[in-house]
């Protein structure tokens, strides 16, 4: 076992946002150590609350809580290029620039996942700075998936604040990118380019 005090906030953020197993509530002990030292408070603060939502919670709850978050509303969405770029064919050119950063620092992204896939970002971002360059040039996007959770009324927003809480402010630029990307939504442009996520993901677990 890693010490809590070992543990990037990155890495706390990608157990969280992932599909809640049985190992996820056998480790909440762990995790709970891990967000009592967090740095900053708020990161600090938003972890603390989700953990006591995990341990109040039945886990079959919370796993239908999460498909009905994640699988089944495009707008919280866990694809840092959907929210700028939607099904649009710029959105595959933004996907380059994630896999050349894993490639870069020597890492191959599973075939399993697109490689914007946050909680694949956030362990890339955990075990190496080109990870959490990526974080930093996508702010905006998670400061827009933080306001659909919020939006949404799920505790998983307290997971993408303490993520934003480990990057520099937003300036007004992205600010104001944030706010039209949520007044307008993603862009839609279905030719020349997937879905972007297979069609089982969108009516559930498979």
């Amino acid at each position: 076992m890693t010490p809590p005090a070992q543990v990037s906030p990155y890495k706390l953020a990608s157990l969280l946002l992932q599909y809640p197993t049985t190992a996820l509530f056998d480790g909440l002990a762990e995790l709970d150590a891990i967000a009592r030292i967090t740095s900053p408070r708020t990161a600090r603060d938003a972890f603390g609350r989700f953990v006591g939502w995990l341990r109040a919670t039945e886990p079959t709850a919370v796993a239908q809580h999460y498909v009905e978050t994640f699988d089944l509303r495009r707008r919280c969405a866990l694809y840092l290029t959907y929210y700028r770029f939607g099904d649009t064919r710029k959105r595959g050119i933004a996907m380059l620039a994630f896999k050349s950063a894993f490639r870069q620092a020597g890492l191959v992204p599973t075939d399993d996942e697109l490689p914007d896939y946050l909680p694949m970002v956030l362990d890339f971002a955990a075990a190496n700075p080109r990870g959490e360059a990526l974080l930093a040039r996508h702010h905006a996007d998670l400061a827009v998936l933080r306001h659909a959770l919020e939006r949404a009324g799920t505790p998983y927003a307290d997971v993408v604040t303490a993520v934003c809480a480990q990057l520099p402010r937003l300036g007004r630029r992205e600010l104001a990118a944030v706010r039209r990307t949520w007044e307008q939504g993603p862009p839609r442009e279905d030719v020349g380019l997937e879905p972007f996520a297979p069609p089982e993901y969108l009516t559930g677990r498979r």
